[in-house]
């Protein structure tokens, strides 16, 4: 369904140094007013245990966030999340090693049906929870400002585009000088969230440029790989004429691609990212707490930016025991909260869910329960 909220903003700043475990019990113990407590659950009952998850790195700076917002509501609850990657997370989740999982990708039929069975063969939750633009980055000197359009977004990854100034990208920058320089493309070496999702725009809006299937791997030869997003920036800065893609938060100084869509250039921002996202529609055929988001790449709305991250939380609505129960609805209130929200965008730069998405997760979060 689409949903119809205006969405709300946030100013992008750099990621938190990146860590491997995350504690929301080292906090000081401060004293929590009702307004607080109400952001972190459904009563601001105060809970004690150790929640764990584990998924997708794209998530480990707004994690940070999360947990230490968490800790002045909740002191006495321990988060703890391994950023594995996302599909060791919903791995993870699925076998019953963790409460919950972070996943840059929904479940698929298959492992749907396994979550859902491992979930007391009931219903699961898929809350799209984090929300982050992934920006075209690029290092040419004299170039401060560049437009792409799609076809030559995914004609210069497939390196059927190998010059700065060839025509193509002429066209769309006529006030630009571009240098005889090659190009350098700059990709994933491992297996990443953000890959299949920048593969899944350019198949979506240039299939007859971009030939290749989405997928988490990269798939064209060529070009030079680096571990990581981290990687992927560090190698773009250390070359000349050099493009990659990388989460917009780790962007630092390299120059960002402004993305056509319909007859305008978008640049990436936690608004555009947002507005997409509120512009999509959820798959059909999956659970009634599952909220899985169709993308719409091919937009062509105004202030709409396509190439997106989704990043989901994925858990059971039916637990074996009501502690974890409780501990899940509360810290997952938190997490969709305003507040919760505003953490993760100081800590990561990604963009605020709408209240539409919020009043959707609530529904689910609210469900929650032990059998």
């Amino acid at each position: 369904m689409k949903l119809s909220t205006t969405t709300r903003t946030a100013a992008l700043s750099a990621a938190l140094a990146a860590t491997f475990a995350l504690s929301a019990c080292g906090a000081s113990n401060e004293e929590t007013d009702a307004g607080t407590a109400a952001a972190g659950g459904d009563s601001g009952e105060e809970l004690s245990g150790t929640l764990v998850g584990a998924g997708a790195s794209s998530q480990q700076a707004a994690m940070q966030g999360w947990t230490a917002g968490y800790s002045s509501v909740q002191p006495d609850v321990t988060v703890n999340y391994d950023p594995v990657g996302s599909g060791g997370g919903r791995e993870q989740f699925i076998a019953g090693g963790t409460n919950f999982a972070g996943s840059d990708a929904a479940l698929d039929d298959e492992e749907l049906a396994a979550a859902q069975e491992r979930c007391a063969g009931g219903e699961i939750f898929e809350l799209p929870n984090y929300i982050a633009p992934i920006a075209v980055v690029y290092n040419l000197e004299g170039v401060e400002g560049l437009n792409l359009p799609p076809e030559v977004i995914a004609g210069i990854f497939a390196q059927q585009i190998t010059n700065w100034n060839d025509p193509a990208i002429a066209e769309a920058n006529p006030d630009a000088t571009l240098p005889d320089q090659a190009i350098t493309v700059v990709n994933r070496s491992d297996e990443s969230g953000t890959t299949e999702n920048f593969t899944e725009y350019l198949s979506a809006v240039a299939p007859d440029v971009w030939t290749y299937e989405p997928s988490g791997d990269w798939p064209v030869q060529g070009g030079e790989q680096a571990q990581g997003t981290s990687g992927v920036v560090s190698a773009v800065q250390a070359g000349q004429g050099t493009i990659g893609y990388a989460d917009l938060s780790q962007a630092g100084d390299l120059g960002v691609a402004n993305v056509g869509v319909g007859e305008e250039f978008v640049e990436p921002t936690a608004e555009s990212a947002a507005a997409v996202v509120e512009n999509s529609e959820t798959l059909e055929g999956r659970g009634e707490y599952d909220y899985a988001i169709e993308l719409a790449r091919d937009t062509t709305e105004s202030g709409n930016y396509p190439i997106v991250l989704i990043s989901y939380h994925i858990g059971c609505i039916t637990y074996e025991d009501q502690e974890t129960a409780d501990l899940v609805s509360d810290f997952m209130s938190y997490v969709i909260s305003e507040e919760g929200q505003q953490a993760a965008a100081e800590a990561a730069g990604s963009a605020p869910i709408s209240d539409g998405l919020r009043e959707q997760a609530q529904t689910a979060i609210d469900a929650i329960t032990a059998g």
